[in-house]
């Protein structure tokens, strides 16, 4: 189920959120919002398709309203106080359930849920990173997602192209944030942030240990970066997207190339 494709550079690629595969048995419970599946990070593994020779990749097919595998297991908030969604989401970014009445997944659901579609993806990416760290002696976390420029439920106002998150400095080495940043502040026509409204999911925060060798860091693009629209038919806009990848593969490349001082 999970999609592995290895290298042997220190960068993985972590792509949680790019699937939209959906069980039969769930699809029958999710109403026609839900069955939109308008909260995909749409065409990320096609944006970031060969832009980083000998770097590993890891992709669950799964869609994020199955189980978000980029959630903390224990469905504890990362970013308290703030709207959100959870580990199984009932609503969509717009805060709509996304589920038929009295068919959102209970405990045992979710729990069975944990265990056949979050746990074998951290088992692949945990098992990636500790194989290209054998390699080099460290391994660089790069956790690819995107998002509408503009989802009120979740932030104010319009969101950067760039969102870089190391969770305020701790997942990686500073040179990799520092690095990263310029990158982006650089490019010209487009705007950047770094720990804003996304300061790294669960995933970047649970493998970023630089003492331990492990950086990670995420980078949520704005998806008016690289489709005609922010909306549905959720069209790859080639030139535009062709414009972003030489910028991503600037970024990748820094990070294959780079090692710990």
């Amino acid at each position: 189920m999970i999609e592995v494709t290895q290298g042997n550079s220190p960068l993985v690629l972590g792509l949680p959120h790019t699937g939209t595969d959906v069980p039969a048995d769930i699809w029958e419970n999710l109403n026609e919002t839900g069955r939109a599946l308008a909260d995909s990070d749409w065409h990320i593994h096609d944006l970031y398709s060969g832009l980083a020779e000998g770097a590993t990749s890891v992709r669950t097919p799964i869609h994020r309203y199955v189980i978000d595998v980029n959630r903390d297991p224990a469905d504890e908030s990362l970013y308290p106080g703030q709207n959100t969604t959870g580990l199984c989401p009932t609503t969509n970014f717009n805060g709509v359930p996304i589920y038929k009445e009295r068919q959102e997944p209970d405990a045992t659901i979710i729990n069975r849920r944990r265990e056949v579609f979050h746990l074998p993806y951290h088992n692949a990416l945990g098992a990636e990173l500790d194989r290209v760290k054998a390699i080099h002696g460290f391994a660089v976390l790069y956790d690819c997602h995107s998002i509408r420029s503009n989802v009120p439920f979740l932030f104010e106002g319009t969101l950067p192209d760039f969102n870089i998150g190391t969770n305020l400095g701790v997942t990686c080495a500073a040179e990799i944030e520092t690095a990263t940043l310029a990158i982006c502040t650089s490019a010209v026509g487009y705007s950047s942030i770094l720990n804003g409204r996304f300061k790294g999911g669960w995933t970047t925060r649970h493998y970023g240990r630089p003492a331990e060798g492990l950086h990670a860091i995420q980078m949520e693009l704005a998806q008016s970066t690289y489709l005609s629209a922010e909306t549905e038919p959720w069209v790859y806009d080639a030139p535009k997207a062709e414009a972003l990848r030489k910028i991503l593969t600037n970024i990748l490349s820094m990070l294959s190339d780079w090692k710990p001082s």
